[in-house]
């Protein structure tokens, strides 16, 4: 999977529903790659097209059950490769580590923000 594919489901699972123009401006990418692209993981049922109740005229792409499992797994593994890499740092770069927490918090606050765009 590409990171742009993952990317935008994650986008979908922290966000929810989201048009297609919206999608391609938080990934940074053109409207017409982010259509094939949603096409391409709409076909692997990962996500799917809603219409929007409060807009009949808006489409929005929906994460399945299918892509929430696959967000999910993706997450864990990664988790996984951290602790298992954290288990082979001395203590001081541990509590390095625990100390930069506050800081890495902010940092990634700052970046779903600036991911997400103005909410809907």
């Amino acid at each position: 999977m590409s990171l742009t594919s993952a990317a935008t489901l994650a986008t979908l699972d922290r966000t929810g529903p989201r048009r297609i123009t919206d999608l391609a401006a938080v990934e940074g990418v053109t409207q017409p790659a982010m259509t094939a692209l949603v096409r391409v993981m709409e076909e692997s049922g990962l996500v799917e097209r809603r219409g929007d109740a409060s807009d009949k005229r808006v489409t929005l792409v929906c994460l399945t059950e299918t892509g929430a499992s696959y967000v999910r797994t993706r997450r864990r593994a990664g988790v996984h490769a951290f602790e298992r890499l954290i288990g082979e740092l001395t203590g001081d770069e541990v509590e390095a580590l625990v100390a930069a927490l506050p800081a890495l918090k902010h940092l990634a606050e700052l970046e779903s923000q600036d991911r997400e765009g103005p909410k809907q």
